[in-house]
């Protein structure tokens, strides 16, 4: 448990500096070179050979969610308590404050996690077991605006990824969160107690929208029944997306077409505000029209259910269906937000 206090202490610290205005009056891809440059600065070169990946390596498009024995890159585990706060500065700076704050809250449930299975789980549970791979040569980068650099933030329930170019932040997907268990559901000695859930708005506010249907808009929004075991396109590097599903957005009244927006707004507010701003401002332009909203499975917690929100250039999706390790049922969730013109910066999937 010590190491897992450690591992608190530094994301603790990283939140409350974050908070207190660690950022810099720079655009995000600019604070995340700076950050980035001085992780490296204090890693040692056996580190920097594990951290460090040619930007055209297959690994940087080889993304997942499920625990893992090995990863690539560098664990915070593996760093000293120095190195492990410069890389979660990095995170923070890839991030909005919401973003981060939900990033190191997943973290942190490994604790809980690890408390509720009595470390007797199949998989070894730890705040630390998070890992950073930096893609590229981040210092040229900073004086030729056509190398670019990539960024990921990897481990159980977490998949960040990042790419930068010119001083410009270009692409933020896969962005990957889940929680489990999605509620806390009973008391704790550990830093996240009862009560705590993470991904709470994600849930609670796409619940209001299905509940807010009437019956023949329900007809058209619920595609099945039941929901689905998982996301589509898990740890594939594009997804592959057929037509739009479910009831679209000028089938709602403006009430649900408010709460439709707020529900996107939780996966688009995850990026820093630059970032958020151009995503939502895409949203625009491809026009609030060509979105659908698409819902399967039960209209109440506790019971297996998924949504999907999909428009021209952007799918969200999440399912909660799986119970937490004290078999409260549906008590695991994950969720996805990915760019339908490409992923990684690369030309989206034919």
């Amino acid at each position: 448990m010590n190491k897992m206090r450690l591992a608190v202490l530094a994301f603790s610290a990283v939140a409350v500096f974050g908070l207190a205005g660690w950022k810099l009056a720079a655009s995000p891809a600019e604070e995340m070179q700076t950050f980035a440059t001085a992780f490296l600065d204090s890693l040692s070169d056996e580190q920097k050979a594990v951290a460090v990946m040619p930007y055209d390596s297959p690994k940087r498009v080889g993304w997942h969610f499920i625990p893992k024995k090995e990863r690539k890159g560098l664990m915070l585990e593996q760093m000293s308590d120095s190195q492990r706060t410069a890389a979660l500065r990095l995170l923070r700076a890839a991030l909005s404050e919401a973003g981060y704050s939900k990033a190191n809250r997943i973290m942190l449930l490994e604790e809980v996690l690890n408390e509720m299975e009595a470390g007797k789980g199949t998989w070894e549970r730890n705040p630390q077991r998070y890992y950073v791979t930096l893609f590229g040569d981040v210092a040229k980068a900073q004086s030729d605006n056509e190398t670019p650099w990539g960024l990921s933030f990897e481990g159980h329930h977490l998949s960040l990824n990042f790419v930068c170019r010119g001083g410009k932040l270009v692409d933020s997907t896969p962005q990957f969160m889940a929680t489990n268990p999605a509620i806390v559901k009973n008391e704790t000695s550990v830093t996240l107690g009862k009560g705590t859930a993470v991904l709470n708005q994600e849930e609670q506010l796409a619940f209001k929208l299905v509940n807010a249907l009437d019956g023949k808009q329900l007809k058209v929004a619920r595609i099945s029944e039941e929901a689905p075991a998982e996301i589509r396109f898990a740890g594939e590097p594009q997804p592959k997306v057929g037509e739009p599903e479910g009831i679209a957005y000028a089938g709602l009244n403006p009430d649900q077409q408010a709460l439709l927006r707020d529900v996107i707004a939780q996966y688009v507010n995850v990026a820093p505000e630059e970032v958020a701003k151009e995503r939502t401002e895409q949203i625009q332009a491809d026009g609030w029209e060509n979105v659908h909203f698409a819902w399967a499975g039960a209209l109440e917690p506790g019971i297996g259910h998924y949504y999907r929100i999909r428009g021209k250039r952007f799918l969200i999706e999440f399912v909660n269906t799986q119970a937490d390790p004290a078999g409260n049922p549906a008590n695991h969730i994950h969720c996805v937000y990915r760019d339908l013109s490409g992923d990684f910066d690369l030309p989206a999937a034919p």
